[in-house]
């Protein structure tokens, strides 16, 4: 019985799990992934496009799951599962790489003096209870001084003094405090850009009003803001000469209301005036009587020579 032609039928039907081609596929099991590198056959492709596609896709399927046969397997409650390897191929990103998160205040101060990170233990011991407690939470260390019985009150509190308040009162301060300076580094490691267009902005109006015009014929960038708070009226260099007599009189009107506003003091015996010395300058050294007699001699002569010269 010849049955060449029902195998040959069946082996057509039920293609080979060995996918042979000219250059070998590529297969990344650690990806799934599978490469046909091979050049695509341009009759096929165009007598028959959709059988052609699923004849590329049957021989990359077939040697993917040949090799995912050979891998090792482990037991799961769904049955055996095939344990895949690393990855070979290098897949882009889909996004960037993170950026590292801006340090805080801390850390930049911990760097710039040496000091090295140390991770507090939750627990810290007691010597009273002689026992590990919390350091901070329900019945934590940082509470001891409000639950203690005893408190010490200060010479100068007052009458309605609480030393358990007080202390509670610190407690949430610290608190309040930590809190705010850890939403100012998620801030800041959050939009970093925000903060660096900000400090620009700020340096930028620093070096605006250095200027002997306040920044007024400085050239402006494009999409700079106007300052606020910062006057830049200057008069022009050449003006009317009636605003400027206008200007001197508004001056001038000034002085004399503010010297009359202004209080002279009592003359004293000691004044600012040397009269002696003035005196003897005068009078050449004669002193004061000479210097009288002087004076009434040539005025009666001035006198008499005008008054005989008309008489005659």
């Amino acid at each position: 019985m010849d049955v060449s032609n029902i195998l040959a039928s069946h082996a057509a039907k039920y293609q080979s799990v060995t996918v042979e081609k000219e250059t070998p596929l590529e297969v990344d099991p650690g990806l799934l992934l599978v490469t046909d590198l091979n050049p695509i056959e341009e009759e096929t492709y165009n007598e028959n496009l959709e059988e052609h596609l699923q004849s590329l896709a049957r021989d990359g399927v077939q040697a993917l799951m040949a090799s995912l046969f050979k891998l090792p397997t482990k037991q799961s409650p769904d049955g055996p599962l095939a344990v895949l390897p690393p990855p070979v191929f290098q897949l882009p990103r889909a996004k960037p790489l993170p950026k590292p998160k801006p340090p805080t205040k801390w850390e930049k101060f911990a760097a710039a003096k040496g000091i090295q990170h140390k991770v507090r233990e939750k627990k810290v011991w007691d010597e009273e209870k002689q026992d590990w407690v919390n350091r901070w939470g329900r019945n934590g260390k940082n509470r001891e001084v409000e639950d203690q019985w005893i408190h010490e009150v200060p010479a100068n509190a007052d009458v309605d003094y609480d030393p358990r308040k007080v202390a509670r009162d610190e407690r949430k301060g610290r608190i309040a405090k930590n809190e705010k300076r850890h939403q100012q580094n998620l801030a800041r490691a959050a939009n970093p850009r925000q903060q660096r267009k900000e400090e620009i902005e700020k340096t930028l109006a620093v070096t605006r009003t250095s200027t002997a015009s306040m920044g007024k014929f400085d050239k402006r960038l494009d999409g700079e803001k106007k300052l606020r708070g910062v006057k830049r009226k200057f008069d022009p260099t050449e003006t009317p000469i009636e605003h400027e007599n206008k200007a001197s009189l508004n001056l001038l009107a000034k002085m004399e209301s503010d010297s009359k506003k202004m209080m002279r003091k009592p003359n004293t015996e000691e004044s600012d005036l040397n009269v002696r010395k003035a005196v003897s300058f005068a009078s050449k050294g004669r002193g004061g009587v000479a210097l009288g007699r002087s004076l009434s001699r040539g005025g009666r002569g001035r006198g008499g020579g005008r008054g005989g010269k008309g008489r005659r």
